[in-house]
């Protein structure tokens, strides 16, 4: 058909049911994820490391964004380990499970 030809079931797909997102994304794989409190290298100050996390690139500084958004402070990623200023714990563990990682408590 010529220009500006309207064709509503034109292809086999203009027919097909929508797929729905939530059922197309896989679940995580069972990942071990731990975050724990430490202040070991870091002058004294708290930092919350968040380890075990096999993410590319792209996805780590997504996931980092994220937490920092959550917990209110800044942070870095660094050789695959998720480091955020302070005491982070609860919020990490809270948006981690979100996220559909099963995260675990390290430490004291």
């Amino acid at each position: 058909m010529g220009k500006g030809g309207w064709q509503e079931f034109s292809s086999a797909a203009s027919t097909a049911r929508p797929q729905d997102p939530a059922a197309a994304a896989s679940p995580r794989p069972q990942q071990r994820v731990r975050v724990q409190r430490t202040k070991a290298g870091k002058g004294g100050k708290t930092v919350t490391a968040i380890t075990g996390l096999e993410l590319s690139e792209a996805e780590g500084r997504a996931l980092l964004k994220r937490l920092k958004a959550t917990a209110g402070s800044g942070g870095t990623l660094k050789n695959g380990v998720i480091q955020l200023q302070g005491d982070q714990v609860a919020p990490c563990l809270e948006t981690l499970t979100a996220e559909g990682f099963r995260p675990k408590q390290a430490g004291g």
